[in-house]
């Protein structure tokens, strides 16, 4: 498969992880927003135009896709993308063990421990790279694919830091590749509804959003536990490490422990449930993941970033329950300041996680969801595509579709390999999607209300803060080519 854009120079132990070049910013922006919890499971569906007579991809139309982190979401998310069209054909992961079910159901694909190794071997034999590794070693390898010139997939959030955010966003451009970012799509039916409600003026100007979240579903709040386990032979510790700071390993929470007692609370159940880092539970440390923000902003935001021409916050502050050094809390509550938009007013989005959840959610009926969006007018309300009053609805339930809807994340990316349109979450649009949710667990993490300059990429009142938005990688990693 003939790639887009040229071929770019090989890294060395340095690599960063792959990404697409989509559309400009205004281009994206206009075609491409929005988002629904709803048609997530319902609407990743490969067009028919992409498919043989009998509905199964012809081998012609096929792709060779290469996973880097195939245990956990990545191996439920390959097995998307082979239906989609892809032939998967290598397999990169630093656990044997974890990888196992993805080595199991590929056989023939060719395995590796270091994706440095993978791209060197693999060479022109991928056309592109799906990304599912912990979000602090997204940007590494990423950026090692784009530079390599493959089309990208990464698991949401884009990257760890706002720094790292904008060294994909550039090379991305660079390579002229197709890229993909797994947050919830932006283009399914319930997504796109909800913007035209929106921007036809179905609950008036908006001027404030709320947006919430069930999780964290994994330890936070807590210290690091005491003493060190054995590394297992069947797990690269160090690799798994990688920019991150050295630390003893860990493998299970001992009995009784307050970070053991979250997760059985929250009702996981399974061998990662004792896990400290490895798997799963990444997410609560912020050397590793993001936080609940990090692991559900990028989903949630999706749509009303579509819906209402959002870009970059000017303000961002937040509350939340003890912060502490290494994890981020069990509750937390963000609120964002965007500015006017063309005819839109200023707008103030507030977050929710913990299981906290903005109080108007009672004007509708039933039990709220676990998460989502609800959007509150001059003239209504809207959660979902449901709109209060209901007369407000009924003048509005005849109002036409004028957005293209498509089949999905990986239906999306598949086209745009192949040199169809820019997928619906590509890099420039993740790139401001996710910047913002990193914005919130910087306002987090500092207690403070902060002032954000996107174009200069920095806080403007308070410049400890600044050093949040670029850290310092350890252990000779650099996202500088080699």
């Amino acid at each position: 498969m003939k790639k887009r854009g040229s071929n770019h120079p090989t890294i060395s132990n340095s690599s960063v992880h792959p990404s697409a070049s989509p559309p400009s910013p205004a281009l994206s922006r206009r075609r491409f927003l929005g988002f629904a919890a709803a048609a997530w499971a319902t609407t990743n569906i490969v067009p028919a135009r992409v498919l043989g007579a009998d509905g199964q991809t012809p081998p012609s139309g096929r792709l060779s896709l290469a996973g880097v982190g195939v245990g956990g979401v990545g191996f439920p998310q390959l097995q998307d993308f082979e239906k989609a069209g892809f032939n998967i054909v290598a397999l990169c992961d630093v656990d044997d063990v974890y990888a196992k079910k993805a080595f199991d159901k590929w056989p023939q694909a060719r395995r590796y421990r270091d994706y440095r190794e993978m791209l060197r071997a693999e060479g022109d034999k991928i056309d592109a790279v799906h990304v599912a590794t912990p979000d602090h070693t997204h940007a590494l390898v990423t950026l090692a694919v784009l530079r390599r010139g493959k089309h990208v997939c990464c698991v949401k959030p884009l990257t760890r830091t706002i720094h790292e955010s904008r060294v994909i966003v550039e090379a991305a451009r660079k390579a002229g590749v197709a890229t993909q970012v797994t947050a919830q799509p932006n283009t399914s039916e319930t997504a796109c509804r909800t913007c035209e409600l929106i921007q036809a003026g179905a609950i008036g100007a908006v001027r404030e959003v709320h947006v919430w979240s069930n999780r964290p579903l994994w330890p936070q709040g807590m210290q690091r536990p005491p003493g060190e386990d054995a590394v297992p032979d069947t797990f690269d510790w160090k690799m798994w490490l990688g920019p991150a700071p050295q630390r003893p390993f860990k493998d299970k929470w001992p009995d009784g422990s307050y970070a053991l007692d979250q997760v059985k609370a929250a009702g996981k159940k399974g061998p990662s449930v004792k896990a400290v880092y490895h798997p799963w539970n990444f997410r609560g440390w912020w050397d590793f993941g993001t936080g609940a923000l990090g692991d559900m902003g990028c989903h949630y935001l999706n749509t009303p970033f579509r819906a209402l021409k959002l870009a970059h916050p000017t303000r961002v502050q937040a509350s939340a329950t003890q912060v502490f050094a290494e994890t981020a809390p069990l509750a937390a509550v963000v609120t964002y300041d965007f500015p006017a938009r063309g005819e839109m007013p200023p707008l103030r989005l507030i977050w929710y996680d913990g299981g906290l959840k903005p109080p108007a959610l009672g004007d509708f009926e039933g039990r709220p969801p676990d998460g989502g969006a609800l959007y509150i007018g001059d003239e209504g309300k809207m959660l979902g595509t449901t709109v209060l009053p209901g007369s407000r609805a009924t003048k509005f339930e005849s109002l036409p579709k004028t957005l293209p809807r498509r089949g999905g994340t990986w239906a999306e990316w598949f086209e745009a390999c192949k040199g169809g349109e820019p997928a619906g979450c590509n890099f420039n649009w993740a790139g401001p999607l996710t910047e913002t949710v990193l914005l919130g667990n910087i306002a987090i993490r500092t207690g403070k209300r902060l002032e954000w300059d996107a174009a200069q990429m920095k806080f403007t009142n308070d410049e400890p803060a600044n050093a949040l938005v670029k850290e310092s990688y350890q252990n000779g990693w650099s996202l500088d080519p080699a």
